[in-house]
C-alpha cells in the first residue's frame, strides 16, 4: 500500500488519495499493484446514444497522445474516390441497332394518338354552329298553370303503348304546388272497375284525340277486361311554345314507384311527312319509377331517343337511343336539368350540363340512308321515302315541334319486359290491365311515400334559333 500511495501521489501531482479508495475500472486503478485491478474486468461500454464517429468533428476525438495511450480509439479517413476503370460505362458499349425501336415505336404511338385526338376535336368543333337563340318560354309556374301555353290532355289510349292510365283534366293529377308543377298518378275509382262500365270522352267533348280508341274504354266483367286502373296527367306546349331548331331545358325531379313511366318529349306540330314515326319524335328523357334493382334499370337510368322511320314496324329508334346512369344516386332523389340542343347539323340531349351529353346525332347523311330501310314492308307494300323531297339530311327533324311532359303507368309495348323483376302482367294478354289492378297491393305502396309517386317540374325554358338560318 505504501508503494502504491507514492505512485498515485506522483501521478496526481501531489494530491493525497490515501483516504480515497480507488474505484475499479478507472484509469487510476490500473496497475499491477492495485488491489482492485482485475485483469478480466469488462471494458467500458460505448454510449449507444452517442453520435457515430463519422458524424463528429475532428476536435471531439481528443489528442493524438490520448489515442497513442489507448485511452481513445483511433480514427482513420477512408477515401471514397472512384478510380478510373472501376465504374462500368455501358453507354460506351456497342448497341444492337434494333434497340432504337424501343424508343421510336412508343413515340410514333404518341404522335398518332395526338393526331387522332386533334382530328376528333376539330371534327366536333367544325360540326357545331354557334347560333343565335331567341327566348320562347321561361316557365317557373309563378303565375300558376298558364292555359295560354299548356294544355292538359284527356285520353285513354296511351299513344298505342297499351298504357294503364287515363289522363285527365282534373287538378287531382296535374296541379301547381309550392312553385312546382306536379304530375301525380292516382288510383281509378274502383266502382268503374268492379261493374260493367264505359268511359266515353267524346260524349262531353274532352277527348284530346280524334282516334276513337284513345277516347273510349270499357269494363267487361265477363271478358275480364277493365278500363284504365290508374288516372294520371299529361300536358303539352302546343298552344303557346313550339320551336324549329333551338334549345330546351326542363328542371325536374322524377317519380319513384313501381311501373311508373315518366317522360319529357316532343312531337311535331303538324305531321308534315305522315303519321308516326314518319314525322319524327324527340325523347329528351324517359325512365322507370322502379328502384335500381329493376332488371331493365329503374329511376337510376334515363333513356334518350329519336324515333323515325317509314312506318311503326320500321322505327329506326334503336340507331339513335342512348341510356345514362345517375352517379351514386337516382333521378328521383333530387332535381336534374334535362336539356336538348337541336340544329340543322346535329341534335343532342344532355343532363345538368351540355358537357354531359346523353344522345348525340350528327345529320351528316340523309336519315333514310342511315336507316337502311327495306324497299317493302312485311306485306310487300313499297316503303316510300317521304323525306327525299326536302334534300335535307335532318328530315324529318326539320319542322316545328312542341313539348310534352307526362307520367304514364305500365303498358304492353315492352317498355317493362315480361318476366323481369316481378312484373305482374303479360303484354300479350287481353286481361293485362285487370291483372295489374289485382296486384295493386304490391305496387301502390311504393307510390305513397311522401312525394314518391309524382313528377315535380320546377321550370321549363325554350329558345328558338333566330339567326336567319332556320330554313337551312
Amino acid at each position: 500500500m505504501e508503494n502504491n500511495s507514492q505512485y498515485r501521489g506522483s501521478a496526481m501531482s501531489g494530491v493525497s488519495t490515501a483516504t480515497t479508495p480507488m474505484r475499479p475500472g478507472t484509469p487510476e486503478s490500473r496497475g499491477p499493484n492495485n488491489p482492485f485491478t482485475d485483469d478480466i474486468s469488462p471494458a467500458p461500454r460505448a454510449n449507444p446514444f452517442a453520435s457515430p464517429f463519422t458524424s463528429r468533428p475532428a476536435s471531439s476525438f481528443g489528442s493524438s497522445s490520448a489515442v497513442r495511450a489507448g485511452l481513445e480509439p483511433s480514427r482513420y479517413f477512408h477515401s471514397r474516390r472512384v478510380r478510373k476503370g472501376e465504374v462500368e460505362q455501358p453507354w460506351k458499349d456497342k448497341k444492337d441497332p434494333k434497340e432504337k425501336w424501343v424508343t421510336i415505336i412508343p413515340l410514333i404511338g404518341l404522335a398518332v394518338g395526338f393526331a387522332l385526338a386533334g382530328f376528333l376535336v376539330y371534327d366536333g368543333i367544325s360540326s357545331v354552329v354557334h347560333h343565335k337563340y331567341c327566348p320562347v318560354l321561361d316557365e317557373d309556374w309563378s303565375g300558376g298553370f298558364n292555359t295560354a301555353v299548356w294544355t292538359k290532355e284527356a285520353e285513354v289510349g296511351g299513344f298505342g303503348n297499351g298504357e294503364f292510365e287515363q289522363t285527365t283534366l282534373d287538378d287531382e293529377n296535374v296541379f301547381v304546388q309550392d312553385g312546382k308543377l306536379i304530375i301525380k298518378p292516382t288510383l281509378q275509382d274502383a266502382s268503374l272497375i268492379e261493374a260493367n262500365t264505359v268511359i266515353n270522352l267524346t260524349a262531353d267533348g274532352t277527348c284530346s284525340s280524334t282516334v276513337l280508341s284513345d277516347c273510349v274504354s270499357i269494363t267487361n266483367l265477363t271478358a275480364g277486361t277493365i278500363i284504365q286502373p290508374v288516372k294520371s296527367g299529361r300536358i303539352n306546349s302546343k298552344a303557346g311554345a313550339t320551336i324549329k331548331y333551338g334549345r330546351v331545358e326542363v328542371k325536374a325531379k322524377l317519380p319513384s314507384g313501381d311501373w311508373l313511366w315518366p317522360a319529357i318529349w316532343m312531337l311535331p306540330v303538324d305531321n308534315v311527312y305522315g303519321d308516326w314515326p314518319r314525322s319524327g319524335e324527340i325523347d329528351l328523357m324517359e325512365s322507370r319509377g322502379n328502384n335500381h334493382t329493376y332488371a331493365q334499370g329503374g329511376n337510376n337510368i334515363i333513356s334518350s331517343t329519336l324515333h323515325w322511320g317509314p312506318d311503326s314496324a320500321n322505327d329506326a329508334y334503336w340507331r339513335t337511343n342512348v341510356k345514362r346512369s345517375a352517379l351514386h344516386t337516382t333521378y328521383a332523389a333530387t332535381e336534374h336539368t334535362f336539356g336538348l340542343e337541336w340544329s340543322q347539323k346535329y341534335l343532342f340531349t344532355w343532363i345538368d350540363s351540355n358537357l354531359l351529353q346523353v344522345l348525340y346525332t350528327n345529320f351528316d347523311e340523309p336519315l333514310w340512308k342511315r336507316g337502311a330501310f327495306s324497299v317493302a314492308d312485311a306485306n310487300t307494300t313499297s316503303l316510300v321515302n317521304e323525306w327525299s323531297q326536302t334534300g335535307r339530311d335532318q328530315t324529318p327533324f326539320d319542322q316545328e315541334f312542341y313539348l310534352i311532359m307526362n307520367v304514364a303507368v305500365g303498358g304492353t309495348n315492352g317498355w317493362f319486359a315480361d318476366g323481369a323483376s316481378g312484373k305482374p302482367w303479360v303484354d300479350n294478354s287481353d286481361t293485362a290491365k285487370n291483372t295489374f289492378w289485382n296486384a295493386s297491393s304490391q305496387w301502390y305502396p311504393t307510390w305513397t311515400a311522401e312525394g314518391a309517386g309524382q313528377m315535380e317540374v320546377s321550370s321549363v325554358k325554350m329558345w328558338q334559333q333566330c339567326d336567319g338560318n332556320e330554313d337551312a
